[in-house]
């Protein structure tokens, strides 16, 4: 081979790894640019929203285990709140100060007579851009949970309570209505492994039976867009009176066979539910 034809394949060859160079970094410029285009849309959505649980009557924050296991997995800052089930104004006003103590957006989510709970704490305040109701109550001004749950044929709940009479440290007194263990799981956790279910029945949390009554006074649902997860085969909330409510508020409405506990049951059809509506926040 001639000096002159080596140094052609000299050339050749540098060429082909300039190229091959070329490539390679073309090729991660692309995919580098295609990474900052993300991250940049990823800003322009900014951060993703903090989601409140609120859980209702007859439960406690672990309720919602499975569900907030699902949103932190999907990167989602998470409070399950503790619900003084004394009454939707004072309970709403204990639910605001957890709110005040989160920074940025949030999504509140409430269970059952949580959700009467969320639909007051969520007035007034521009961080909650989303309202997710699950197996709830969605009052309007002047009504209560016991006439909403009244106005429809269906709730087996009178028949399991079991009130137990309270006295407060102010001298005031009450009634805490509590479900029977006996009848806790085919009352309120029907579709949830018996041995959950009986957890969930000793751990339970008593609500105040002035809550039920209480009326509510404001509804964020009127202006906060609204997601519900309407539970067919519920013995505490009819089915009828879930859809009446999610209709009324115009919620985007998922409807599901299970029962009360439906976060216990299905908490990735709950957590799928709370994301769409984050999703929509951003």
């Amino acid at each position: 081979m001639s000096k002159f034809e080596n140094r052609r394949l000299r050339r050749f060859v540098a060429g082909a790894a300039g190229l091959g160079t070329v490539a390679a970094v073309g090729a991660f410029a692309v995919t580098g640019t295609a990474n900052a285009a993300d991250r940049d849309a990823a800003a322009d959505r900014g951060p993703k929203p903090t989601v409140v649980l609120e859980h209702g009557a007859f439960a406690d924050g672990s309720g919602w285990d499975g569900v907030v296991a699902r949103l932190r997995r999907d990167g989602y800052p998470v409070v399950a709140a503790a619900n003084p089930l004394r009454g939707p104004a004072s309970d709403a006003a204990a639910l605001r100060s957890v709110i005040d103590h989160v920074e940025g957006p949030v999504v509140l989510v409430g269970h059952s007579y949580g959700g009467s709970v969320i639909s007051q704490a969520a007035v007034g305040e521009p961080r909650v851009k989303a309202l997710v109701y699950v197996a709830a109550f969605l009052p309007a001004p002047g009504e209560s949970a016991l006439q909403l749950t009244e106005r429809f044929p269906g709730s087996t709940l009178p028949g399991a309570l079991d009130p137990v009479p309270f006295t407060g440290a102010d001298g005031s007194t009450g009634t805490d209505l509590y479900i029977r263990q006996d009848r806790f799981r085919a009352q309120f956790a029907a579709d949830v492994p018996a041995d959950r279910a009986a957890l969930a029945a000793a751990s339970q949390r008593p609500i105040a039976q002035a809550a039920l009554e209480e009326k509510a006074t404001a509804a964020a649902w009127r202006t906060v867009p609204s997601w519900d997860v309407v539970t067919t085969q519920d013995l505490n909330i009819p089915a009828a009176a879930q859809r009446f409510m999610a209709q009324r508020a115009h919620a985007r409405t998922t409807e599901v066979a299970a029962s009360h506990s439906v976060a216990l049951s299905h908490p990735g059809v709950v957590a799928g539910v709370v994301e769409e509506a984050a999703r929509a926040t951003r």
